[in-house]
């Protein structure tokens, strides 16, 4: 059974004390940071200095989700800075199998997404290229929104080519993720899961990302017997 990740994004936090708030989130798998750029996005969020900042007082590791324009460009400094893990939009690389192997090289893992209209099929051959592919679950640049249900196929197919192929590529999903949707995703076959209101909205985020992993792994467990 892949294992049930819980990764909160920071976008729902007090950014005037990240410091504070990612302690509050110490019992989470990583950090997941969104850098939106205003162009690939209509958002603007953090930039590599202040994601360096972040990573230097994080209990826990980083997962960078850049929503950014020429991703082949700068993803790789992200990778460079130590991050544990780095994923660009597949609609914003020209070469996206070179830039994931860049990635790794330089000591991240790799992960690509896709928006939710972006077909999964084309790129079902990368997998041995990458450690992560991510389906976003709502539109990319803005927290707070709806999980779309039209992406639970994708999701499906996606698992399939993961699990036929026999490599071990986390499934990862983005948007909307709850207590009330979480295992509709995991069923589907996700087993990371970004979620921003859903734990820096409750009162208490670290139990809120214990329920959370609790009903995902439950779910996962039971779709393997």
């Amino acid at each position: 059974m892949a294992q049930c990740c819980i990764n909160p994004s920071i976008l729902s936090a007090d950014f005037v004390n990240l410091e504070a708030e990612l302690q509050r989130i110490s019992n989470a798998d990583a950090v997941h940071v969104d850098v939106m750029d205003n162009h690939f996005v209509p958002n603007l969020t953090l930039g590599l200095p202040v994601v360096q900042r972040i990573q230097a007082v994080s209990p826990v590791p980083l997962d960078a989700h850049l929503m950014i324009a020429d991703a082949d460009r700068w993803a790789p400094g992200f990778a460079d800075a130590g991050l544990a893990s780095v994923t660009f939009h597949a609609e914003a690389s020209i070469a996206p199998i070179k830039l994931a192997r860049e990635l790794r090289s330089r000591g991240a893992k790799a992960g690509m997404a896709l928006r939710p209209a972006t077909a999964v099929e084309p790129y079902l051959d990368m997998l041995p290229e990458l450690d992560m592919l991510l389906i976003m679950t709502v539109e990319p640049g803005f927290g707070g929104q709806a999980f779309l249900d039209i992406t639970l196929p994708k999701i499906r197919k996606a698992r399939e080519a993961v699990d036929g192929s026999g490599l071990g590529v986390a499934i990862q999903v983005d948007g909307g993720i709850s207590e009330n949707t979480i295992a509709r995703a995991a069923e589907a076959g996700a087993n990371v899961f970004v979620a921003g209101s859903a734990v820096y909205g409750a009162k208490d985020p670290a139990a809120a990302i214990e329920l959370l992993r609790a009903k995902g792994s439950r779910t996962l467990r039971a779709a393997t017997e």
